[in-house]
This record gives C-alpha cells, structure tokens and sequence, in this order.
C-alpha cells in the first residue's frame, strides 16, 4: 500500500491515476459524512466534488502535513460549516427582508419613502441579468431555498448562490448611495 506522502508527492506532481484512485476511494464515505452534517444528499456530493476539483487545481501547492483521510474529513467538516453558516445569513436576511416587507408604512412621509424604495429594488432588478434576477426573486419573493431554485432551473446550488452573491452586492451597492 502506498503511504500518503508519496500519494500527495504524485498528485501534486500531476498524477492523474493516482488522483482518480484517491477520488473513487473516498468519495462515497466523504458524501456520507457530509451528509451527515448538512442532511442534503445534492449539496453533501457537491461540497465533496468542490473539494477534489480544488484539490486537483490546487494541487501544486499541495502541502498536507497529516493523514491525507484526516486532512479530507476535515476539509469536508469544514466546507460543510461554511455552508451551514451561509445559509443561516442568507435565512436571517431574507426573514429581515420579510419582515420589513410586512410592515405597512403608517404616515404620508414612511409611504413615499416606501414607493421610493420599491422604484429603487424594481430598477436593481431591470439591470440585473435575467437569471440573477429571476433568481434573487424566486429567493426573496417567493421564498424558495437554494437547492429549490436550483431543482427548478436545472442548475448547481453553486450557481444560485453566486448569481445570489451578485444581486445582493449590487443592492448593497445602490441602496448604500
């Protein structure tokens, strides 16, 4: 059996067997413990497949210093993390969204700065690209998940979260000013 230091030593020399190897012999037990974490079979394998495509790209720089299992459940541990505290942000801004959205403007002054308001995100929307708008809407509006967004438009909950990341910096950007 190959120890992990010639294992790492061949991957980050460009070993593409050995990458395949490495891939098919921990990408079910990976997915399972990501699974584990995040409850999401769909974002458990892409969180794993993420991780081996960096790995690969990355792989010139690679410097694993522990057990090259240790160092793959932990990256998996942690991508799982980051996710789960994404989502946690992007839920408690759309309940704030929500929130805000339900309280009626009460005084002449609050419903002008509400239609104001509302001019504003219509205009944001307009020159978003189509699939980033229809996708912030389908998020904010109709209060879809990710991975419900991205079932209904046939694509990766990545992709809906960087067309998210790029809607919410543009409003960020215009309702700063």
């Amino acid at each position: 059996m190959i120890r992990d230091t010639e294992i790492i030593r061949r991957i980050r020399n460009g070993d593409v067997g050995q990458f395949e190897s490495l891939f098919r012999s921990s990408y079910v037990s990976l997915v399972r413990y990501a699974k584990t974490l995040i409850k999401d079979n769909d974002t458990a394998e892409e969180i794993v497949q993420d991780l081996f495509f960096r790995l690969w790209q990355d792989r010139g720089k690679l410097n694993i210093e522990s057990s090259l299992n240790g160092y793959l459940f932990r990256s998996v541990h942690n991508r799982c993390l980051h996710y789960i505290e994404h989502n946690k942000v992007v839920e408690r801004h759309a309940e704030e969204m929500s929130l805000s959205q339900s309280e009626s403007p009460e005084n002449p002054s609050d419903i002008l700065n509400y239609k104001e308001l509302q001019e504003k995100v219509a205009r944001i929307l307009e020159r978003l690209p189509e699939r980033c708008g229809m996708i912030f809407k389908m998020s904010r509006f109709e209060g879809l998940k990710y991975n419900e967004i991205a079932e209904k438009l046939s694509v990766s909950v990545k992709t809906v979260e960087a067309n998210m990341g790029r809607a919410l910096k543009e409003f960020r950007k215009e309702l700063a000013q």
